[in-house]
């Protein structure tokens, strides 16, 4: 009865029941929402991203695992899997060939290690990550979306420090909103 009423004041405090759950469900939401914009770190390390539109499609949106090709400029090459797992959420990063093979660097990230907010988790980097990339093992993935689903923000630390942002806005609204 106890653990019922502190449930009960915590929803009615605005407080979410299973935040990994909610940040599924609003990522959910949006199949469909296309998401563009640049690397907000003036000195990014990857050449890759430099000076690049960055575009993320939240596309395949099943019960278990939304799928969100991540384009940049033209390399199709990058997918973001979010998977709901025992354990809380899963962030992998899918990395394909022109042909679909997979490269070898693919499938890094990690599953959530603390409850994080309905809008935004964070990814530790896993076991798998560790052994394929050793020097990604410190490596924690950011994923927050704003209030009003119009902005995704893809974050990345390496040994506690900054290594990469992308703030990629909505340009699908009204598109989304005549469905």
């Amino acid at each position: 009865m106890l653990l019922a009423l502190l449930l009960m004041t915590n929803l009615a405090a605005g407080e979410v029941e299973n935040p990994q759950t909610a940040f599924y469900e609003q990522i959910q939401a949006l199949c469909g929402a296309r998401f563009e914009g640049r690397s907000t770190f003036p000195e990014d390390p990857g050449e890759a991203f430099r000076d690049k539109k960055l575009v993320a499609v939240v596309e395949t949106c099943g019960e278990k695992v939304i799928r969100i090709p991540f384009r940049v400029g033209e390399d199709t090459s990058r997918t973001w899997i979010l998977t709901r797992v025992e354990d809380g959420l899963e962030l992998k990063h899918d990395h394909r060939h022109a042909d679909g093979t997979p490269d070898d660097v693919t499938m890094y990230g990690g599953t959530s290690a603390s409850a994080g907010t309905e809008l935004s988790q964070s990814f530790p980097a896993d076991e798998h990550t560790a052994k394929l990339i050793p020097e990604a093992q410190t490596n924690e993935w950011f994923l927050s979306l704003s209030a009003d689903g119009s902005e995704l923000t893809y974050y990345l630390e390496r040994h506690g420090q900054p290594r990469f942002r992308a703030v990629l806005k909505r340009t699908d609204v009204a598109e989304i909103d005549r469905r």
